[in-house]
């Protein structure tokens, strides 16, 4: 959990690299002491890459309408979702159940944007505002600014001036495009449309018409524009459109302050922040050396992996989406789970693995037990969801994806509480407690804490193993 320092980004890619080192020589690949610098040089930078390109593509999708539509929207235009998603979704990997989504891409080139939100009467509610290097830069919402109504002014690297009368803070984003992941409170299918209501009352207006009448502009959108789920497109990439399209971005996204160190090792590979690069003009053995480094891919989810455990739950790091110089886990979370915010906000105890540390198997049975008075410490509230190996939710008989603070959860008569995890039934006197596995293969699970209480980031409280049942 968070209450628990993370090891060095630094000291991670090391070790992860030097056991695809390894490996590499192992199977023959003598190559590497050919092009051993800029293959080194070259996997840091897909992995320094990776969630920028990343973002760009979720972008690129999530703006391709001409009008607002269901997680999805013009840019400047917020999409809503009217209802939880089931097993058919398959666009942003573990997706939460809890809250509906009211997300936009803000675009701040031009002018800055006033984000408008409504008075929720004290219903929880989180803003998270994420520059292009998936790092949250601000938070708004529940914790932070309360539930009453408010008007606040999204601006740009460059911008400078005053802020007019009526705004109630200033938010400075460290990249042109800002995404604004909002996320409401919502049990189940009787608040839908009382979240709706709420969150079709979110606007963004340019500077210069705040205050007066404002209609968005009609988008125009490019037909030739890919929608296939990012991180499938990420994966076909060869390494002349990844590198060219992440040196494009960072003309408008640019590194920042603490990225020096990785910025000497991209200008060694040709690529300088701010100006053209041209795959087709490296020497031949850089170009190879940075198709190798598209192996990266598969790094990320050895780096993953190789996450800290307690209980088979992935040890939260501290510097979750607000990464510094650890690109490693920030790439590894664009991978399983771009979109996580500052833990303050939500925490996500993540599993792949049983209390004895061994990888989910849906041919068992497994409970998650919790003592009396030690389910998930939450200002606000709490769930587990299931996921497949992609992250994305296991059609199930039921119909159910999660369990949730909320839900009639069946207590035992000590106070406890046993989440039933397997692919069958565990019988109808346990049936609401079940969350459902997929029929065969592995799964894995993500806890969401919203609004921890101070036992969980302090660390003095910790989930329970998943136990096998024997």
């Amino acid at each position: 959990m968070t209450g628990q320092q993370n090891k060095s980004g630094r000291g991670r890619i090391g070790k992860v690299l030097a056991f695809i080192v390894a490996i590499t020589l192992a199977g023959g690949g003598w190559w590497i002491w050919k092009e051993g610098r800029p293959w080194y040089y070259g996997i840091q930078a897909y992995i320094y890459g990776f969630p920028l390109v990343v973002m760009d593509l979720t972008r690129q999708v999530s703006t391709a309408a001409d009008e607002p539509g269901e997680l999805i929207a013009p840019v400047n235009q917020f999409s809503v979702m009217t209802h939880y998603p089931g097993a058919s979704y398959r666009f942003i990997p573990r997706t939460g159940l809890d809250t509906q989504f009211a997300l936009s891409w803000a675009d701040l080139d031009e002018e800055p944007l006033v984000l408008s939100v409504p008075d929720t009467d004290g219903r929880y509610y989180v803003i998270a505002l994420f520059d292009m290097w998936s790092n949250v830069f601000e938070s708004i919402g529940s914790r932070t600014t309360g539930t009453g109504a408010g008007d606040f002014l999204l601006v740009g690297p460059e911008w400078q001036g005053a802020p007019p009368t009526g705004i109630h803070k200033v938010y400075r984003s460290p990249t042109r495009y800002v995404w604004v992941n909002g996320q409401m409170r919502s049990d189940g299918p009787h608040d839908y449309e009382v979240v709706n209501a709420l969150q079709n009352q979110y606007r963004l207006t340019p500077l210069s018409a705040w205050g007066k009448a404002y209609t968005p502009p009609i988008a125009s959108v490019d037909p030739g524009i890919d929608t296939t789920q990012p991180l499938k497109q990420i994966q076909q990439m060869d390494a002349k459109t990844f590198f060219e399209r992440m040196a494009r971005l960072m003309k408008d996204n640019p590194p920042l302050p603490q990225d020096g160190p990785m910025l000497e090792k991209l200008r060694f590979l040709g690529i300088e922040p701010g100006k053209d690069f041209n795959f087709d003009n490296l020497d031949a053995t850089t170009a190879r050396a940075l198709e190798r480094a598209m192996s990266g891919y598969a790094l990320l989810e050895v780096g993953v992996q190789k996450l800290e455990t307690d209980k088979g739950w992935i040890v939260i790091p501290d510097n979750f989406a607000n990464y510094g110089t650890d690109y490693l886990t920030r790439a590894g979370i664009a991978l399983i789970g771009l979109g996580g915010i500052w833990p303050i906000d939500i925490l996500y105890p993540t599993a792949f693995l049983d209390a004895d540390e061994q990888p989910f198997d849906a041919a068992n049975r497994y409970v998650l037990h919790f003592d009396k008075g030690k389910t998930p410490p939450a200002k606000a509230t709490w769930s587990i969801s299931m996921y497949d190996p992609d992250g994305f939710y296991v059609p199930n008989k039921l119909d159910r994806y999660h369990l949730a603070e909320w839900m009639p959860l069946k207590y035992n008569a000590d106070g406890s509480l046993d989440i039933y995890i397997q692919s069958e039934s565990p019988g109808a006197d346990k049936e609401t407690n079940w969350l459902p596995a997929p029929a065969s293969g592995t799964f894995n699970l993500v806890t969401r804490i919203f609004w921890p209480k101070e036992s969980v980031l302090e660390g003095s409280w910790r989930m329970p193993g998943v136990k096998k049942v024997m």
